[in-house]
């Protein structure tokens, strides 16, 4: 009695797994094609009056004067990396500290969060002698 339990609920298993994907696709479908209605739905609603006025790229109301690129410097990017880099750091540096107490993992931890400080101090000695962190 017992094994004829376990082969039958073995069949459903299968059976409900499978419908839940089905389930999962069904709501990808649908919400693919809500998106694909709305988009439609604006495209047909809204009004097409193209103006010189229209076609101009808006910078806060005034008229635009001379090319459409800015000129940004990449140092600015690099600072945003750094800062990426260090905040991963920290978020990685919070766990350590409460695993470090627990009793059996002291060493283990230690060294390993050496290991990833060294890593860090690399990219940032690497960052330094390429001159990266200099403000002027």
């Amino acid at each position: 009695m017992r094994e004829q339990t376990v082969v039958a609920t073995g069949a459903t298993g299968a059976a409900d797994y499978f419908q839940t994907y089905s389930v999962v696709g069904l709501l990808a479908v649908v919400g693919v094609l809500f998106v694909a209605v709305a988009f439609g739905a604006g495209r047909l609603l809204r009004p097409v009056v193209p103006t010189p006025e229209k076609l101009l790229t808006y910078e806060c109301g005034v008229d635009p004067v001379g090319e459409g690129w800015a000129h940004t410097q990449v140092r600015y990017y690099v600072y945003a990396f750094l800062y990426v880099i260090f905040a991963v750091d920290s978020i990685f540096l919070f766990p350590w500290a409460t695993v470090f107490a627990a009793p059996g993992y002291g060493a283990t931890t230690l060294v390993e969060m050496f290991v990833f400080l060294g890593f860090l101090a690399v990219g940032l000695l690497y960052a330094y002698k390429k001159g990266v962190l200099a403000w002027t």
